[in-house]
């Protein structure tokens, strides 16, 4: 592993649970000696990645980061091109719609909308990483991912979350492949007990998965007209956010989405 890498893996560490962290932690966290955290934490500070607050110089991310990702936005347009349709998506379910982006490898949540229609609804948190097994955008991009990688995924630890959490690899591997035929994809219970979630995959310019969006609800809410709401206008919202990054779903996708919408 690089130095380059291990650097950029500390800074996966920050998020919304641990805004702010110390040296001991992060070496603990990252699984190295504490000089060497020390000097990579010192180059991620030097190029503004990272700073150090409070009197006990914990670090947190930096302003460099937000100047990235401005750039990033001012380049490529996916929140503010995106952010719009999944307003349109809550307003027309009632319930909480969320986007994830797949980067290295990984599923963040990257966007959410809330619907002013209900005072209960699902809340959630920007860039809480979601697992592939247990959320409906991670099956959802489960079925649009190549069978090697979707293999490799399923490979790996497969946590219950929930007592409802599929954890079986063949059974999980069944979900991806129906929800491909049936272009979505559905998980009730599999990271909150009482919360069932619809999403289908998203695809960038170079034709590959990108992410997901999805809507998540109480599962006492999701009636079966309610679920055909929110199915229909998820395809909807998949091949439009689609279409606004540039990219194009597959043919068998677009076929059932656009029959759907």
């Amino acid at each position: 592993m690089g130095t380059i890498t291990k650097a950029l893996e500390l800074l996966d560490l920050f998020g919304p649970v641990q805004p702010q962290i110390g040296l001991s932690d992060v070496a603990r966290a990252a699984g190295v000696n504490k000089a060497t955290c020390h000097r990579l934490l010192t180059e991620l500070c030097d190029y503004g990645l990272l700073e150090q607050v409070g009197a006990a110089r914990e670090y947190r991310l930096g302003p460099a980061v937000l100047r990235l990702a401005a750039r990033r936005e001012a380049a490529v347009p996916m929140r503010s091109a995106a952010q719009p349709v999944l307003e349109r998506l809550a307003e027309v379910t009632g319930e909480t719609a969320h986007l994830s982006l797949l980067v290295a490898g990984r599923l963040s949540s990257l966007l959410h909308a809330y619907s002013g229609r209900h005072s209960t609804r699902v809340m959630l948190s920007d860039m809480d990483t979601l697992p592939y097994h247990a959320s409906a955008s991670g099956m959802a991009v489960l079925s649009a991912l190549p069978p090697a990688r979707r293999a490799e995924v399923l490979a790996g630890p497969l946590p219950a979350i929930t007592p409802r959490t599929e954890t079986d690899p063949t059974r999980l591997l069944a979900r991806a492949e129906a929800a491909r035929h049936e272009g979505h994809a559905e998980s009730a219970g599999g990271i909150e007990a009482d919360v069932h979630s619809l999403a289908v995959p998203l695809f960038g310019a170079d034709g590959a998965c990108a992410g997901a969006v999805a809507v998540a609800a109480p599962m006492a809410r999701l009636t079966p007209p309610a679920r055909e709401v929110i199915r229909a206008a998820l395809m909807q919202a998949g091949l439009e956010i689609t279409i606004l990054w540039g990219g194009t779903p597959p043919a068998d996708l677009t076929a059932l989405w656009r029959a759907a919408a």
